[in-house]
């Protein structure tokens, strides 16, 4: 009898071993993928009131109050929950105040020049805006913490800067969409800024 059950489970093993390897199909390793993104459409609504500036931001984004130990009283982020975005936006009423206004050209340059450690090139250009006005537009590449910044200012009273940061980990080029996406709506607000 012992005989026999050893040939039974032989036998079994055999056909198990046969049907296993006929009925699998050819395995093909996949490509290495992303997770898709859906960007909503690009809407806007102007700011609300209380700022000496007023400009129009996504629908798809919430006003905060910045509460950093540094902030001014006009700083906002501009927050994207779906998108774990956040356009910093500082103000500095300069007041016909020479030195007030040459520190915070400085400090834009040196902010946006922090980032030459890890950034492949810095891409600075101006924008004309529609109120007549210009912006300085930097647009840096790499893996930055900061993919795109602005400054404007009237050059007598006010000094509005922006910068987009993400509150994640994602290499930048993962991020590409929504970096642009996110340009897209920083160059509404400054093509709709307006001084009060």
């Amino acid at each position: 009898m012992p005989r026999f059950a050893g040939r039974l489970a032989w036998l079994g093993a055999l056909a198990l071993g046969l049907a296993a390897c006929t009925a699998a199909p050819d395995f093909t390793p996949k490509p290495k993928g992303y997770n898709r993104i859906v960007l909503p459409p690009h809407r806007y609504r102007p700011l609300p009131g209380g700022h000496p500036y007023t400009f129009d931001y996504s629908q798809s984004a919430v006003v905060k109050r910045d509460s950093s130990y540094m902030a001014q009283p006009h700083w906002l982020n501009i927050y994207y929950p779906q998108l774990h975005a956040n356009v910093q936006i500082t103000y500095m009423d300069v007041a016909r105040d020479r030195r007030l206004y040459n520190k915070m050209m400085e400090d834009a340059r040196r902010l946006t020049g922090k980032h030459q450690v890890k950034a492949t090139a810095i891409d600075e250009r101006i924008l004309k805006m529609p109120n007549g006005m210009r912006a300085s537009v930097f647009e840096l590449q790499g893996e930055v913490p900061s993919q795109f910044q602005f400054y404007t200012t009237d050059s007598t009273k006010h000094f509005l800067r922006g910068a987009l940061y993400f509150q994640t980990a994602t290499a930048n080029d993962s991020l590409a969409p929504v970096i642009e996406y996110v340009k897209t709506d920083m160059v509404q607000m400054l093509n709709t800024l307006k001084y009060r």
